[in-house]
């Protein structure tokens, strides 16, 4: 059977290539479609605010006329001049259970790769590391939790038998206030937080969101500089994707720490959109809406997905006192635990702050490259 990459160039590809998760995975796994309109604005290089400091392709493979996969490549010129590197990325992976396919897939994404100078090729990424990132290596019991994959078994396979190479796993860890046990020394860094350092939390504004998404991007590229595959993020796609989620953000779970009006720590926790995405199909027409409405009332995990803090105040206890007001909000609302990550393998000290809490890795997400310097 005749196998053929081919890049997408039309409209109707573009739909294939949004599509195409639904031919892959069947009715029974975990896999939660995402909302189609979301992910072709996502795709769009006219609004998409990542396409001013990258550039991508994308690619579909088709086997006798029907599409067996997918996949993108792109270059973060950003990341590259933060780094002074030459990586280029792919994301979007998606194929069937034929290492014929998902050779031709990372090899078409090599190539393109290639002809813009690139020398190594890391992913999977959907486009940035901020959004779907790895592929999954552990935890396919559990239903995944928003902006995080669910992949077959096989795709770990397909990876490395095209051989890529592990470039870095990031964890993902779970608690729940039933089984929660935190050593009390978290509280009691969070009782000495003002008095001790003069630093104070609250709650971020969603009325004010475009002044708390400029503190949160000052916190950011701060406290995540020193991060394996970091890349600075700018106010435009911080106010992008703060506008795309409007929807699903709870102020209740957004949290800035403040000395003297300055932003010194923030977590950003968001409840698990993937338990109402997981009734809608990937639509909103006709009836998807009034479906969300009603699953929205029975979201009752979240995802502590951003929390860091700057560098100077991390002798603060900063981090401590964030994680307790996620305790104390979760023992409030119908949320009651969820999970926290991802967090790289080679953090230590958030993966040992992990384990103070009582909490538990439950699923492992793989990072992997490619080095093209070595074949030259």
């Amino acid at each position: 059977m005749s196998l053929e990459v081919k890049p997408v160039r039309s409209r109707a590809d573009l739909r294939r290539f949004v599509r195409l998760p639904w031919r892959i995975y069947r009715t029974g796994d975990p896999w939660v479609p995402p909302l189609l309109i979301e992910r072709r604005r996502y795709l769009d290089r006219s609004r998409n605010p990542w396409f001013e400091h990258g550039e991508a392709e994308y690619f579909v493979a088709w086997r006798d006329g029907e599409p067996v996969g997918r996949i993108t490549a792109q270059v973060d010129h950003n990341f590259n001049r933060f780094h002074s590197s030459s990586w280029g990325w792919f994301g979007f992976f998606e194929s069937v259970d034929d290492s014929a396919v998902a050779s031709s897939l990372l090899e078409a994404a090599e190539g393109w790769l290639r002809e813009r100078g690139c020398d190594r090729m890391v992913g999977p990424a959907s486009l940035t590391m901020n959004d779907e990132a790895g592929i999954l290596v552990e935890g396919y019991d559990l239903p995944p939790i928003i902006q995080a994959p669910w992949h077959h078994p096989y795709y770990r396979r397909l990876m490395e038998g095209a051989g890529l190479d592990r470039a870095m796993d990031l964890l993902m860890w779970e608690q729940y206030l039933v089984d929660n046990n935190p050593m009390p020394i978290l509280f009691e860094l969070h009782e000495k937080l003002g008095p001790e350092h003069g630093i104070t939390i609250r709650n971020m504004r969603q009325r004010d969101l475009s002044a708390e998404a400029r503190r949160f991007v000052e916190v950011y590229n701060a406290a995540w500089s020193e991060n394996w595959a970091f890349v600075p993020i700018t106010e435009r796609e911080l106010e992008h994707a703060v506008e795309e989620a409007k929807p699903i953000l709870d102020e209740d779970w957004l949290f800035v720490a403040e000395k003297d009006g300055e932003a010194v720590a923030a977590a950003l926790t968001f409840p698990d959109l993937n338990q109402v995405l997981a009734r809608l199909d990937g639509r909103l027409l006709p009836f998807g809406w009034l479906r969300a409405l009603r699953a929205r009332r029975r979201i009752d995990r979240v995802r502590v997905g951003f929390l860091g803090v700057k560098p100077e105040y991390q002798h603060t206890g900063v981090a401590a006192a964030l994680y307790v007001e996620n305790f104390r909000m979760a023992a409030r609302k119908p949320q009651t635990g969820g999970e926290m990550g991802w967090i790289l393998e080679t953090n230590t000290a958030m993966n040992r702050g992990m384990e103070a809490m009582g909490a538990r890795v439950v699923k492992r997400y793989r990072m992997y490259e490619r080095s093209f310097r070595d074949e030259e």
